[in-house]
């Protein structure tokens, strides 16, 4: 798979688009973005909508979360394995344009599991009053839309299997992620769930829209 990925880098010659240093950020351009984000469709599609469920969807995904986790992934603030090395070579023009690409897809929805879709509910819209656990839909909208210009995630449709890898990732005391803010709110809520919690909320979440 990496040397795939290096293949790729090495045909659209990625290491072109970095621009010179110290050169003004403008806006994200969603059209440059598009080609500049071709090796990205490897494991995310063309249009953002990854077919894979270990690798997250990306269209649709607000603009100002979405740069920012592509500055934390190459800052390394935020692991990921299969990214290593990928944005080394793009500035933050390229970062930004890639985003604003991204966020002008549309995304595509997934279905919930019904034997889970209760709970999974309960815990979005609800919290858990005896866990001390808010509700999801406080920062990430009632129907998962997020909120872009808070920089809250679109999670709406997202496949089950990355959000709760990520949900169980932010859980860890160490070697998770934890790139959620000075206040880590995300690793907090996390330390209160269950391995079944993740399970119903992260079907619930695939199937919402």
């Amino acid at each position: 798979m990496n040397k795939l990925i290096v293949s790729l880098l090495l045909t659209v010659g990625i290491s072109g688009i970095a621009h010179a240093a110290g050169e003004p950020v403008k806006p994200g351009d969603a059209a440059a973005g598009q080609a500049k984000a071709a090796v990205c469709g490897a494991c995310h599609g063309p249009d953002g909508n990854s077919m894979a469920p270990n690798f997250p969807k990306l269209a649709g995904q607000g603009e100002r979360y979405l740069t920012k986790q592509l500055h934390d992934i190459k800052s390394g603030k935020r692991t990921v394995l299969e990214m290593t090395g990928l944005l080394t070579n793009l500035s933050d023009q390229d970062l930004a344009d890639i985003a604003a690409y991204f966020a002008s897809q549309k995304g595509s929805v997934g279905a919930a599991d019904p034997k889970v879709v209760s709970r999974g509910e309960a815990l979005f819209r609800g919290g858990d009053l005896a866990k001390g656990l808010p509700s999801c839909t406080g920062c990430h909208s009632p129907n998962g839309a997020g909120n872009a210009a808070a920089g809250f995630p679109h999670l709406g449709g997202q496949h089950a299997q990355y959000i709760a890898k990520q949900l169980t990732d932010f859980r860890k005391e160490e070697g998770g992620r934890n790139n959620d803010g000075d206040t880590k709110p995300m690793q907090s809520i996390a330390k209160k769930l269950s391995d079944e919690d993740i399970a119903a909320v992260s079907s619930y979440i695939q199937g919402l829209h």
